[in-house]
């Protein structure tokens, strides 16, 4: 194929994909409403189902659900009339993934979860299908077409059962009031997990904390940079409050303008008032700093007093960045 053929051929599925996306707004009603508030008020597990593609989509909304607070499992359709029945419990809700709601191990599976007396709920691309007369709530996802050429291949109607799932979760999300700490405790691993979780005290505690009093002479302060080897240093008080910052550019600086800097002391060349940040906040914040002010490294305070620094280089080691 030409490439403005191959092109054009993925823009047509794009936009297909996404008109279909668009029409199942309307089918958001009383019946997603009410599969929301089943859901959310269970005292059981959710399990979802399906087959075929269905299953790998299935699959994919049980991962979203369990890592937004909602307990789910897959169930795989086929193996579920050999044995894995047995994973389903009396208060657990069941969604059933299918686009033709009529395959047979859809007809097999469907009067078997009834007959245990759990609620059903159907993803379905077909309300007339037998899958959805079996259900006691019914989540419409019929798209008009498939992307794929021959109008055969899952590929509209996965993305619209995807995108059910979705919104399933989102909406249990806010029903439960999951936050960002929640998410936090699901996610503890990789680079999500920490920007949720990590602390700029977690980070800053391992540095050197390098300080000098407004005093200082220009040469106490180039061996405290030199020394604790984070480019710069707090200008403290007597009572340990940060009065101003000296960077490796403040030094630059100072001899840009001068060659005689012996009679220069800390406050002479310190930047007053520096960007600092407190050691609870969360080590992603610190990076926002950073890059708001286009600096390296941030002063850290712990009840008003200096704690510390932190640097861009921290970040950088823990993959915040």
């Amino acid at each position: 194929m030409k490439h403005n053929s191959i092109i054009a051929t993925a823009k047509n599925t794009i936009e297909v994909e996404a008109a279909a996306i668009r029409e199942l707004a309307a089918f958001i009603n009383d019946d997603f409403a009410n599969a929301v508030n089943k859901i959310a008020t269970s005292t059981g597990r959710l399990v979802v189902s399906g087959i075929g593609k269905s299953a790998i989509i299935a699959q994919k909304i049980v991962a979203t659900l369990n890592s937004t607070g909602t307990p789910a499992l897959f169930m795989h359709a086929a193996d579920a009339v050999h044995g894995d029945l047995g994973m389903i419990q009396k208060d657990d809700v069941i969604i059933i993934i299918s686009k033709s709601g009529d395959s047979p191990e859809i007809k097999v599976l469907a009067p078997l979860i009834k007959s245990f007396g759990n609620t059903l709920i159907a993803i379905v691309g077909n309300t007339a299908s037998f899958l959805a007369k079996q259900c006691d709530i019914v989540l419409n996802t019929t798209v008009s077409q498939e992307a794929c050429p021959n109008n055969l291949a899952p590929t509209t109607s996965t993305t619209a059962q995807m995108v059910m799932g979705d919104a399933l979760a989102v909406c249990l999300m806010e029903v439960k009031g999951f936050g960002t700490a929640d998410f936090a405790r699901f996610h503890p691993g990789g680079m999500l997990g920490k920007k949720l979780y990590l602390r700029v005290a977690d980070l800053s505690a391992q540095n050197e904390q390098p300080a000098v009093t407004g005093n200082a002479t220009i040469n106490e302060v180039i061996v405290e940079i030199t020394r604790r080897r984070l480019g710069a240093t707090a200008v403290v008080n007597s009572d340990n409050s940060i009065a101003g910052i000296i960077t490796d550019g403040d030094l630059r600086r100072m001899l840009e303008k001068t060659t005689d800097f012996s009679v220069l002391q800390a406050h002479d060349i310190m930047s007053a008032n520096p960007a600092v940040i407190d050691a609870a906040r969360l080590a992603a914040h610190a990076l926002e700093m950073m890059k708001t002010r286009d600096i390296s490294q941030l002063l850290v305070v712990e009840n008003g007093l200096y704690a510390g620094i932190i640097h861009l280089h921290d970040l950088i080691r823990e993959g915040i960045i």
